[in-house]
């Protein structure tokens, strides 16, 4: 760990690794092997890198926390428990969830906002470093928010693609090591059309070849939401099993490796005006999904809570170790809302409760760190959590563009 760790901190990296990838394909592959890969993994000299940060992020008992939120999402978190959404409230918040000790004994990697990468804390250190030197990797969400299709009945397609190189390359030179983007698919009698799905898929694959291109590790985040409606974990299972066939078609077009990307769905769940299913036929739909669709390459597959209670997210987890004992993958968690919305009450935007606020976020990392491990067995710590009607969506039109001098060169 501390190697890596040396090496995700490394201003030179990108010479370093090309170094490494040009000895490692030497070493492993057959000249004929080698004529095999395409150019952009053959020169890509970030790859030794963007798969040792893929590995090291997915493995067994550790997940990400996901504390990504918009500033507009941010503000409404607040908003709950009396705070203003401002700058300073937003990074006192995000200061207590990353400073709180011994968080990497069970979390791997770390999704930030743009701003709270750019940020320092209290003291002075910069939130990069803070986690850093816990042996946690920093993440950046890079896409801009959602845009309503035109014609679509409400479908939406994710933006961000301008500029991303740009920013990529701000991210990585400011500490970042892996990349989120999330589309979001909505289940109808109608939707997702088959337009939403290709438009996505399309934006999914171009975003993860410029983040590979310039050091970061993409994590493909196609979520097929929780929300309303009769509709069965069957259809919800089909529906799945399509989308993710279309975002792995669009990745092989645009010659991403695999290796070096992870993968953050929903697990498969019926809609909330249907009868709740036992995570038993939670985890059996959703194990079968991924079997067919997602390639054995993929190094993990983190889940998002997507809505669903903060113990409902961590049962299912852990049903799925049980029946995915060979899977080829890590499956484990990238929960934002199951891990931080008990937290962020307790917190209450007082410093006299940081303490508690840091425990408790503690105690939901361990069991859910244990539950990828499948030895979890005791009452959960946010027991008395309930679903989310519906989910978030962050729109574009509601967040301020970066900075112009972020990225001048």
């Amino acid at each position: 760990m501390i190697a890596l760790l040396v090496i995700l901190a490394a201003g030179g990296a990108a010479a370093l690794a090309s170094r490494a990838c040009s000895s490692a394909l030497a070493s492993c592959l057959s000249p004929r092997a080698a004529r095999m890969l395409s150019p952009f993994e053959m020169e890509n000299p970030f790859l030794p890198e963007l798969c040792k940060t893929a590995r090291f992020v997915a493995r067994r008992g550790h997940g990400i926390l996901a504390a990504d939120e918009s500033s507009p999402t941010a503000g409404k978190r607040l908003m709950t428990i009396g705070l203003e959404n401002s700058e300073s409230n937003r990074r006192q918040y995000r200061e207590m969830l990353c400073t709180t000790p011994g968080l990497c004994k069970y979390i791997s990697g770390v999704i930030m906002s743009p701003e709270t990468l750019f940020q320092t804390t209290s003291d002075g250190r910069r939130f990069v470093d803070v986690l850093v030197e816990q042996g946690i990797v920093p993440g950046v969400k890079v896409d801009t928010g959602l845009c309503v299709m035109p014609g679509s009945g409400g479908e939406t397609a994710t933006q961000g693609l301008d500029g991303l190189g740009e920013r990529c390359r701000a991210y990585y030179a400011e500490g970042a090591r892996f990349a989120k983007w999330r589309a979001v698919f909505k289940i109808s009698a109608t939707t997702p059309s088959e337009r939403a799905m290709v438009e996505n898929a399309q934006a999914l694959a171009r975003y993860a070849s410029i983040c590979q291109e310039h050091g970061l590790c993409p994590i493909i985040e196609p979520e097929v939401t929780l929300g309303p409606g009769d509709y069965s974990i069957g259809k919800a299972a089909h529906l799945t099993e399509r989308v993710l066939s279309h975002v792995y078609r669009a990745l092989n077009m645009h010659d991403v490796v695999l290796e070096a990307t992870l993968l953050k769905p929903s697990m498969v769940l019926p809609g909330l005006d249907a009868l709740t299913v036992p995570k038993e036929e939670v985890a059996e739909h959703t194990l079968r999904t991924l079997m067919r669709t997602v390639p054995p390459a993929v190094p993990g597959i983190l889940f998002l809570s997507g809505g669903m209670s903060a113990q409902e997210a961590t049962n299912n987890l852990q049903q799925l170790q049980r029946i995915a004992r060979n899977a080829p993958w890590t499956l484990s968690f990238s929960f934002g809302r199951a891990l931080l919305e008990s937290v962020l009450t307790t917190w209450g935007g007082q410093p006299a409760n940081v303490k508690a606020a840091q425990h408790l976020l503690l105690e939901l990392a361990r069991v859910n760190g244990e539950a990828q491990l499948g030895i979890w067995n005791e009452e959960h710590p946010a027991a008395n959590s309930t679903r989310t009607a519906l989910p978030k969506l962050s729109y574009s039109s509601e967040r301020a563009m970066p900075s112009a001098e972020l990225f001048n060169w």
